[in-house]
């Protein structure tokens, strides 16, 4: 017989050559076998693959002890025993590496191929075991035991019904399978036998090793025949999943090159009508290029340029993805300035620039030693906080000059907006960065001077509390991965030197106080001030009315009399002003072609400036009793002030106080008299006096709203200066808070208040015993002139004060 139908089933074995279609016996004469049971034969074992009775199938043989025994059963005519390997990289299998149950087969024909490899086609007979192995060497052998198949009865309905659904079953996976040709299913539709059907189907289909020799175990054929059809469903069931699958896919192929058919057409439109948005992305991309992001940050920029290529120019979406990728692409990722280590020069910049304001100065240069030194350092995050107009925020403009960097301020005065510090999502409608990211934008460095001017001003209601936004920011352990809204990506801020000022540290939240390094900017003394006018203030103001600085000249007693009389501050804000305003005059009557003194004096004042606008604070005696000079600290500075107390008679004694004073004050007030009342035994004070007098304190200029507890020490003062007759010190002032058994507390605000004595003349002060390290950290020259008595108690104040 000549066999030219090639294999449809496309099976995988290794001794398998494929070339040929297994056939079904088609006389049943010829399915049982020769050989009786007890009788030895040789034993071929096959891999990955399993022979059936009925079938005739195909196997290249490549062992030389299996190809022998080939060709002795064709010559001999003799029957073989089939089986099939348990591991199909053993090469010579014993009894152990075959599978139990095999099948005796015949050979039909052994072919020699062209490529000189040979295949026998053997016909499977009946299902056997070994029931002893006899030989091993040169070729195995064993004798077998013959196992019989159970097959239901022809009237078996039941299995008539599993034969057919077997077979449509095998049908449709062939139809489904796409690699079977039509002739399997002409091979499946003519078998009308159902145990050869199923045995069939069993070794021909794709059912994996293990699976096959398991159904090839089974006696009953009905049985095997319910565990082929699982089989079977199983397979099914996963082709129509893979089916499924290259549907959508291709499905997805076909969407895919049809809208980039559309998009190639409507890029060709838009180059027509001069309208092509790649030019867009083409600078963004070379942009790109320069940026000295890292990887995390380049994906990021990739996958948003993508999202752009995708949306249509004419979209809303196109502007606001194009704004966000100008402002990533336009931010100076790890792009630094190269700091000044020139410590000396450092020092002078900060001299020219600034008179005194040494605590700051000293904290620059040793931030910038320290940096020198390291290579690299976290930022410190400073507030310099003090009294308006003493150069806060024009000290951040030298410090970036100083260390060679960028410089930006930011106003906070009235912030409430979070979104301000952190920006929009991208979501809202006119979204943008917070002012961080855009003034990071706008210098190109990422470590610049930052200053965040009047922090002690800002709010926060419904919209957000800013404060809490700047927490990230003000803190070296967060801010080197600070996430604006806007932007969505982390930002390093670790390398900004942020510079915060402030006026009032109370209004400031307690945890952004707690992240910041807190530096002093105290007020200006009289001498001072002089020499920063002489220096900055009018030199800048010459220049800027066109004046040359021969043809005006001011003499220090114009200077001194001008910040005396014009001006009330412990800045030099007010002063910048007052010279602007006489510059202002003298540039009139030069250009007017008017005669002018060169100098300023002192008695020229009034004509320029009008008549002195404040009265210097000054001492005003203590003539009377029950008047003592107290100290005082405002926005504006130090201030001396003026407790009044007065007794008289009543029958329903009260204490009034007035003077527009706040209830820390008014308390005060009580403190003192109650103290004065228990002790009043220890200064000779009649005890029937306090249910015989009305007490009255009055502190001057009662428009100005007055609080604060360091007047207590003051109010006691006065008020045992009243009830004993005793007059208090010459030249006498001082400050701070009482308890109510008569202990002194320390005040803050001290250097301000030592300036507002020496303003008005006062030489001697009276502090608490614990304000004397306050003491020891302000410069001489501020101390020149003056004698300090620590008390621990109003004992000691009133021992010393009352004559």
């Amino acid at each position: 017989m000549e066999v030219q139908i090639k294999n449809i089933f496309g099976q995988e074995e290794e001794e398998v050559n494929n070339s040929f279609i297994p056939l079904i016996a088609d006389d049943d004469a010829k399915m049982e076998p020769m050989a009786k049971e007890g009788d030895e034969m040789p034993v071929l074992p096959l891999r990955n693959m399993v022979l059936f009775p009925t079938v005739v199938m195909p196997v290249s043989v490549g062992r030389k002890k299996s190809l022998k025994t080939i060709r002795e059963a064709n010559a001999e005519g003799r029957e073989i025993f089939v089986a099939t390997q348990r591991d199909n990289k053993v090469e010579n299998p014993t009894e152990a590496d075959l599978f139990a149950i095999g099948t005796v087969a015949s050979v039909i024909r052994i072919l020699e191929m062209p490529d000189g490899s040979v295949t026998a086609i053997i016909h499977g007979k009946k299902r056997a075991k070994i029931s002893q192995m006899v030989s091993a060497s040169p070729e195995l052998s064993a004798k077998i035991t013959f196992v019989d198949d159970i097959i239901p009865t022809e009237d078996d309905k039941i299995f008539s019904a599993l034969f057919e659904a077997i077979k449509d079953l095998a049908l449709k996976i062939i139809k489904n399978s796409g690699s079977m040709p039509d002739e399997a299913s002409f091979a499946v539709r003519n078998i009308d036998q159902p145990v050869s059907l199923i045995n069939f189907i069993c070794a021909n289909f794709g059912l994996k090793l293990n699976d096959k020799e398991r159904l090839l175990e089974v006696d009953e054929v009905k049985e095997r025949g319910y565990q082929l059809l699982d089989l079977l469903n199983r397979e099914s069931q996963l082709l129509e999943i893979k089916a499924s699958i290259q549907s959508k896919a291709r499905l997805d192929i076909d969407q895919q090159q049809r809208e980039y058919y559309l998009q190639q057409q409507m890029k060709t439109i838009q180059e027509e009508l001069g309208d092509d948005a790649s030019a867009d992305i083409k600078e963004l991309r070379s942009k790109a290029k320069k940026k000295k992001w890292d990887k995390k940050v380049a994906g990021i920029f990739e996958k948003e340029v993508k999202k752009l290529e995708r949306t249509h120019p004419h979209s809303p979406d196109y502007p606001v993805q194009m704004n966000y990728l100008d402002t990533f692409v336009g931010l100076p990722w790890n792009e630094y300035t190269k700091d000044n280590f020139d410590i000396k020069k450092a020092q002078e910049i900060l001299d020219r620039d600034h008179f005194g304001m040494e605590k700051v100065k000293e904290r620059i240069i040793e931030h910038l030693a320290v940096l020198k030194l390291k290579g690299d350092l976290k930022a410190p995050i400073l507030c310099l906080y003090g009294p308006p107009g003493v150069g806060k925020t024009s000290l951040g403009k030298s410090i970036a000059e100083t260390l060679n960097r960028k410089y930006i301020r930011m106003s906070l005065g009235g912030l409430h907006d979070e979104a301000e510090i952190r920006g929009h999502r991208r979501t809202y409608i006119g979204a943008m960065p917070g002012r961080i990211i855009q003034n990071l934008n706008k210098v190109g460095s990422s470590n610049p001077v930052f200053i965040l001017d009047e922090i002690d001003k800002v709010s926060s209601d419904y919209q957000g509390d800013p404060a809490s936004a700047l927490l990230e920011v003000l803190d070296p352990e967060q801010n080197s991965a600070f996430h604006d809204n806007f932007l969505d990506v982390d930002f390093d801020l670790s390398k900004v030197l942020f510079i915060a000022t402030a006026n009032n540290l109370n209004t400031i939240a307690k945890p952004l106080l707690d992240r910041m390094e807190l530096i002093e900017v105290s007020g200006y003394i009289l001498e001072e001030k002089c020499e920063i006018a002489a220096r900055y203030l009018i030199p800048k103001q010459l220049e800027y009315h066109g004046i040359a600085k021969k043809d005006l000249k001011f003499s220090k007693a114009a200077i001194t009399k001008l910040i005396d009389d014009y001006t009330r501050e412990s800045g030099v804000r007010e002063l910048d002003r007052v010279i602007a305003k006489i510059l202002r005059k003298v540039a009139r009557k030069i250009a007017a072609g008017e005669e002018f003194e060169h100098t300023v004096k002192p008695e020229q004042l009034e004509n320029y400036l009008g008549i002195s606008h404040y009265a210097r604070d000054k001492y005003e005696g203590n003539g009377e009793t029950g008047v003592v000079t107290g100290l005082a600290w405002t926005s504006v500075g130090g201030e001396i002030l003026f407790i009044e107390s007065s007794l008289s008679k009543s029958k329903a004694p009260k204490l009034t106080l007035t003077g527009n004073l706040g209830d820390v004050m008014k308390e005060s007030a009580v403190l003192a008299l109650e103290y004065l009342h228990a002790h009043s035994a220890d200064w000779n004070i009649p005890d029937t006096m306090f249910d015989e007098y009305n007490v009255h304190i009055h502190v001057p200029e009662g428009a100005i709203p007055k609080d604060g507890p360091s007047a207590g020490i003051t109010m006691l003062t006065a008020l045992a200066s009243a009830f004993t007759k005793r007059k208090v010190r010459k030249n006498l002032a001082m400050t701070g808070e009482i308890t109510l058994r008569g202990k002194l507390l320390p005040v803050g605000g001290i250097k301000e208040k030592i300036l507002a004595a020496k303003r008005a003349g006062i030489t001697q002060l009276i502090l608490c015993e614990d304000n004397k390290k306050d003491i020891d950290e302000i410069n001489e020259v501020y101390l020149k002139g003056l004698k300090f008595v620590y008390a621990h108690d109003m004992n000691d104040v009133l021992k010393y004060a009352l004559l």
